[in-house]
C-alpha cells in the first residue's frame, strides 16, 4: 500500500488544489458542538501565544515564527485522473472554509490588508468563474452567498442538509469570531497570520485500490462513521468513477438510503441486518454475525459465494442494480404498510402494532430477485404471522425465546418458496409449538381447551389489540365504521384518551356471592377473556366498582363489544343479525352477569378467534 505523508499549513492546503467530495463522505453534518469544541482550542492556544508576545513590537510575520504550531489532525485524499477526492475529514475543512470566510469579512469590516489573501484561500479564479478550494458541487450557491455576505436568512438552502449546516455553523462562528477579535485589528491580523501559518494539518494521500481499507481504519478513531456509510465506501470503492457516474451508482445508493432513512436514521442498519439474516442465517447464531457489523459480515464466506462482493467491481456492480435496488424497494413498501394502515396489507400494520417485526425477515426471505408473487407473499406471510403469534398468545403457548428462534428456521424453509409452501411451513410450525408448549401432541390450531382460562395474564398491548381485532370484526361485519383508529385502540394508553382493559365484574361482595363465596375461583374466572372488555380512560374510571347494572349502564356509547351486553344492541339491527346468523354466532344481551354469562362470553369470543384467525 502506498501512502504519502504531507505536513501542510492552512496557507499551502488552501492554495491551488481543488478539493472534490468524494463519494465515501457523508454529508456535512457538523453541529455546533464539534465547532465550538474546535475554535475553543484553537483560541485557548493561540490567546495564551498572543498575550505572551502581543507588545513584543516585532512585525507580525516575523513574530509569528515564534508562535508554536497546532495540530488540527489528519485528512485523507486520493487522487484520480488530476482530481483530488477527500476520502477522510471534509467535515473539519469545511469548518475551516467557513471560519476563512468569516475571517475575511471580518478584515474587509476593519479595513486590514489582508483580505486578498484569505479571499484566495477560499477560492481561486478561472475567467470569470469563482472556484472555492472545497468543493461543494452541489451547494455552490450556499457557499457562494456565504462568500458574497448576503443575508443569511436569503441564502437558498434547498440543496440539503449541507448546505443548512454551512450556515448554521457559521452563524456560531460569526459570533465566537466576533467575541474574540472584534474592536482589535492587532489581534485580528494576528489571528489571521496564525490561522494561517501555525495551524497544521498532515494529508495522507492513497491509492485508489487502498480506499476501501483505509477508509475503514480512519473511522476507528473519531466520530466514527455509521456501518452503511462504510459499506458504501468498501463496495462503490472498487468501481472506477467513471462507471460510478455512468450507472448513477452513488445516486441509487444514496437514493435508497434517504428513501429508507425518511422513516428514522437507523432504518436503513435494520435493512442491512433483515436482508444479510432472511438470505443467509438459519438460527439465532448465525444472526449475530450480521447484527450491527453487518458491513463486515457481508463479506462473510457464506455471502461470499453468493454474493463475491470482495474485490470484484464487476460483482459489485450487479449486486448494487439488482439485489440492492430491488430489496431496497421492497423493504420500502413494507415499511409504508408498517407505519400506517393500507386495507390490501393490514397485517403488516397489526404485527407493527404488536411490534412483531420478525415479518420484515421472513418477507426478504421468501421474496426472490424481482418476485412475481412479492404482493401476495406480503399479504400472506404478515397474515401469518399474526396468526401465529396471536394464536399462540390465546392458547398460552407464547415463548419469546422459542418464538425468536423458530423465525430463523420459518425464514430457513421459506427461502425463495411458492405462496403454497409458504403456508404449510408456518402451519407446522403453529402445531409444533402449540404441542412442544402443552406437551401434548395437537393437530388443531385452535383448541377451547387451551382457551379456557386465557385472560388477564396477556401482556397489555396485545389485550389491547385482541380487542380491537374483535371490534374491527363487528363493525366489518354489521357495515359500520370503526369508532376509533386502530392506534388509538392499541398503542394511545394516555390516562384520558388511551384505552384500558377493565373487568366486567368488580371486586365486590354481591358479585363474589355469584360464585359462592370462593374467591380464589372468583378471581380466575373473572381475569378470563370473556370477563373483561376495553374502556377509553375516563368510561374506565366512572365505572369503578360498580355493580354490573350500573356497569351496564356506562357501556353504552362506547365499543361495539361492549355494547353487545345491552338489549338496545339489537334492535331493529338488521345488519348485526345478518353477521349473527351467517356465523352462527351466540351474540345476545345479558341483564345479568355471572358465571353461566362469563362462560357463555368467553365461548363467543372463541367463536370469533376460530373466524378471525381460521
Amino acid at each position: 500500500m502506498d501512502v504519502t505523508p504531507d505536513k501542510q499549513n492552512i496557507d499551502n492546503l488552501f492554495s491551488s488544489k481543488t478539493y472534490y467530495i468524494d463519494f465515501y463522505q457523508r454529508q456535512y453534518k457538523w453541529t455546533e458542538e464539534p465547532v465550538r469544541t474546535l475554535l475553543d482550542d484553537i483560541f485557548y492556544k493561540f490567546n495564551t501565544e498572543y498575550r505572551r508576545y502581543k507588545d513584543n513590537g516585532v512585525e507580525l510575520n516575523k513574530l509569528l515564527e515564534r508562535y508554536s504550531w497546532y495540530y488540527l489532525n489528519t485528512y485523507v485524499t486520493n487522487s484520480i485522473d488530476g482530481k483530488i477526492y477527500i476520502v477522510d475529514g471534509q467535515q473539519r475543512l469545511t469548518t475551516l472554509t467557513l471560519i476563512l470566510i468569516k475571517l475575511y469579512h471580518a478584515a474587509n469590516a476593519a479595513g486590514s490588508g489582508l483580505k486578498g489573501w484569505l479571499s484566495n484561500k477560499i477560492a481561486g479564479q478561472s475567467g470569470y468563474q469563482v472556484e472555492f478550494w472545497m468543493n461543494h458541487e452541489k451547494h455552490k450557491t450556499a457557499m457562494r452567498g456565504l462568500f458574497e455576505g448576503k443575508s443569511l436568512e436569503n441564502i437558498d438552502i434547498t440543496s440539503g442538509i449541507t448546505a443548512v449546516n454551512m450556515i448554521n455553523n457559521y452563524k456560531v462562528i460569526s459570533a465566537m469570531l466576533d467575541k474574540e477579535l472584534s474592536d482589535n485589528k492587532h489581534k485580528l491580523e494576528s489571528f489571521i497570520f496564525y490561522f494561517l501559518k501555525r495551524l497544521v494539518l498532515i494529508n495522507l494521500n492513497v491509492e485508489q485500490t487502498d480506499v476501501p481499507m483505509v477508509f475503514e481504519v480512519i473511522n476507528d478513531r473519531g466520530v466514527k462513521l455509521k456501518p452503511f456509510e462504510i459499506l458504501k465506501g468498501k463496495l462503490l470503492g472498487q468501481i472506477e468513477k467513471d462507471e460510478l457516474d455512468k450507472l448513477g451508482l452513488n445516486e441509487l445508493w444514496d437514493a435508497q438510503i434517504s428513501k429508507i432513512n425518511q422513516y428514522n436514521d437507523d432504518k436503513i442498519d435494520e435493512f442491512f441486518v433483515y436482508f444479510l439474516r432472511s438470505k443467509f442465517a438459519k438460527t439465532v447464531g448465525d444472526a449475530r454475525k450480521f447484527d450491527r457489523n453487518y458491513h463486515r459480515g457481508i463479506f462473510l464466506p457464506e455471502v461470499e459465494l453468493e454474493f463475491s462482493l470482495q474485490h470484484s467491481s464487476k460483482s459489485v456492480k450487479r449486486f448494487l442494480l439488482n439485489e440492492f435496488h430491488y430489496y431496497t424497494e421492497l423493504y420500502c413498501k413494507i415499511l409504508q404498510y408498517y407505519v400506517e394502515p393500507h386495507k390490501e396489507y393490514m397485517s403488516v400494520y397489526y404485527n407493527g402494532l404488536n411490534e412483531m417485526d420478525s415479518q420484515f425477515q421472513l418477507i426478504l426471505s421468501a421474496c426472490e430477485l424481482n418476485d412475481g408473487q412479492e404482493a401476495e407473499k406480503i399479504k400472506l406471510i404478515s397474515q401469518e404471522v399474526d396468526r401465529l403469534y396471536s394464536l399462540l398468545q390465546l392458547q398460552k403457548s407464547y415463548d419469546s425465546n422459542e418464538f425468536n428462534e423458530a423465525t430463523y428456521l420459518i425464514a430457513t424453509e421459506i427461502r425463495g418458496q411458492n405462496i403454497v409452501t409458504i403456508k404449510s411451513v408456518f402451519d407446522k410450525y403453529l402445531l409444533s409449538m402449540l404441542s412442544e408448549a402443552r406437551g401434548v401432541q395437537t393437530t388443531q390450531p385452535i383448541s377451547y381447551s387451551y382457551f379456557k382460562d386465557t385472560g388477564i395474564e396477556l401482556n397489555k398491548r396485545f389485550k389491547r389489540y385482541f380487542f380491537a381485532r374483535i371490534e374491527q370484526f363487528i363493525a366489518d361485519h354489521t357495515n359500520m365504521k370503526m369508532k376509533h383508529t386502530f392506534y388509538d385502540l392499541v398503542a394511545n394508553t394516555g390516562s384520558v384518551n388511551g384505552f384500558h382493559i377493565e373487568h366486567i365484574l368488580s371486586n365486590n361482595d354481591k358479585n363474589l356471592s355469584a360464585f359462592g363465596d370462593d374467591v380464589e375461583r372468583f378471581e380466575r374466572e373473572r381475569n378470563r377473556l370473556g370477563g373483561l372488555l376495553m374502556l377509553k380512560g375516563k368510561d374506565n374510571i366512572s365505572s369503578s366498582n360498580e355493580l354490573y347494572q350500573d356497569k351496564l349502564k356506562t357501556y353504552a356509547n362506547t365499543l361495539y363489544w361492549n355494547e353487545t351486553l345491552r338489549q338496545d344492541s339489537y334492535k331493529a339491527k338488521i345488519d348485526f343479525s345478518n353477521m349473527i346468523r351467517s356465523y352462527n354466532l351466540k351474540f345476545r344481551h345479558m341483564d345479568q352477569f355471572g358465571p353461566d354469562e362469563l362462560e357463555e362470553r368467553h365461548m363467543l369470543l372463541f367463536s370469533l378467534i376460530a373466524i378471525i384467525w381460521a
